[in-house]
């Protein structure tokens, strides 16, 4: 029985992770086989016990334990050396921060460049609205607007179909404009995004770069985005001002037609 006992303990010494852990443990199993079956001399036997588990530990654990931390070590060398080399991490970093000193500053004094031009009130505050990169102010837009270019005729002073065609003018003119606003607002998002990409490659941990590039290519396709809603309402003015022109084609053969009807009745006798 005390043999039995003796193979159990060893086995899960065996299996112990720590050395405190394995050293307590063995203690704990000796006293409690000296309980189990106490030999007749007591001090001798507890002795010969501990130094039996001590035996132990530091020969077959302890090569195993060596023989553990060997393979971290050249694992911990293999990734340093040769998947993640940290002096050309170290580089990559370096150049990032150095692109970023050199350009950001650079690029955004071009974004940030004032292009106004208007110089009446009226029209100052029109451009001011449309370059503001909001779209919380669409009311202030439209007012501003319409202030500039003024109202839609009364129907006592314009026909029906000018009147058509105004509206609907105005009112492409308008959504282009709101769509621009949107268009500037996402750009700003897009280079703040940017930014941030680049900080974080600058301080990026070796395996991060997946992360990073997934960023930047769902950012790059936002922008694309931004940009074909830009196309599709540069598309979309152009058949408004297709429409618009053939409209007044529409107008000019109705006027002649009854111009002629008008020249034919005049011409009849009566």
């Amino acid at each position: 029985m005390t043999a039995l006992f003796f193979i159990l303990f060893s086995w899960y010494v065996m299996t112990a992770q720590k050395r405190r852990q394995v050293v307590a443990v063995a203690l704990a199993g000796v006293v409690a086989a000296v309980v189990v079956s106490p030999r007749p001399v007591f001090a001798q036997g507890l002795w010969g016990a501990i130094q039996a588990v001590l035996n132990v530990i530091n020969g077959i654990i302890q090569t195993a334990l060596n023989a553990i931390n060997g393979v971290r070590a050249a694992i911990s060398q293999f990734y340093q050396l040769t998947v993640w080399p940290e002096h050309l991490i170290n580089q990559a970093k370096a150049l990032v921060t150095q692109m970023i000193n050199q350009y950001r500053s650079l690029l955004a004094s071009i974004f940030n460049l004032n292009l106004k031009s208007a110089t009446l009130p009226e029209t100052q505050s029109l451009e001011t609205i449309i370059r503001n990169s909001q779209t919380n102010d669409f009311p202030s837009f439209s007012s501003d607007y319409t202030s500039f270019y003024g109202t839609l005729p009364n129907p006592t002073t314009a026909s029906p179909a000018d009147r058509t065609l105004i509206d609907m003018d105005d009112a492409l003119a308008q959504d282009t404009f709101k769509t621009l606003k949107e268009s500037d607002k996402a750009d700003n998002l897009t280079l703040g995004v940017a930014d941030q990409l680049e900080n974080a490659a600058s301080q990026a941990a070796p395996g991060s770069a997946p992360f990073l590039t997934a960023d930047a290519v769902a950012a790059s396709i936002r922008s694309q985005a931004i940009t074909q809603k830009m196309l599709a309402a540069e598309l979309r003015q152009e058949a408004a001002q297709l429409a618009h022109m053939n409209a007044l084609r529409k107008q000019g053969a109705i006027f002649a037609s009854q111009v002629s009807t008008s020249i034919q009745n005049t011409l009849q006798p009566h």
